[in-house]
């Protein structure tokens, strides 16, 4: 009902507009899942992963254009929320190379073996697993700022 009425509430160009990112966002996708390699219309995996990268940064440079374009704020908490989420990400990637690192520990990532860690730390347990480490690339930098909002220095 309330896609009903917000799809008739678009004009002609913006109905265009979405019908093409769902198109765009959707086709891909389901091309590298269905069409056999030989095809012609098989997407490869290096491209949607090319594809992912160039939506990642479009989205954050869009988040700045308008912050800084319409409000004229110059605002570095997205840089602040965007590397946050990018660590996370990082954190799961890092477990999931486990034994085939250059010192060959399955536990520790190859940097904590060579800064003489002897154990994972406690916040870095649950990122082996993607179902854990997907929502935390949201929850993280939300967590970070509902804190930082709330602090007498986030005033200043």
């Amino acid at each position: 009902m309330i896609t009903r009425f917000v799809w008739h509430g678009l004009n002609r160009t913006l109905r265009l507009f979405v019908a093409l990112v769902l198109v765009v966002g959707i086709v891909p996708p389901l091309l590298n899942l269905l069409m056999p390699p030989e095809s012609f219309f098989f997407v490869p995996a290096w491209a949607m992963q090319l594809a992912g990268k160039y939506l990642c940064y479009a989205s954050l440079a869009l988040a700045v254009d308008l912050v800084w374009g319409f409000c004229g704020i110059l605002s570095l908490g997205h840089a602040a929320f965007f590397a946050l989420g990018g660590y996370c990400m990082g954190m799961y990637l890092m477990r999931q190379i486990g034994s085939r690192g250059v010192y060959g520990n399955p536990i520790l990532p190859d940097f904590m073996v060579f800064l003489n860690y002897k154990e994972l730390p406690w916040f870095w347990h649950g990122f082996n697993h993607f179902w854990f480490a997907a929502p935390m690339v949201v929850i993280v930098p939300s967590l970070w700022r509902w804190r930082s909002a709330g602090s007498p220095s986030a005033a200043a």
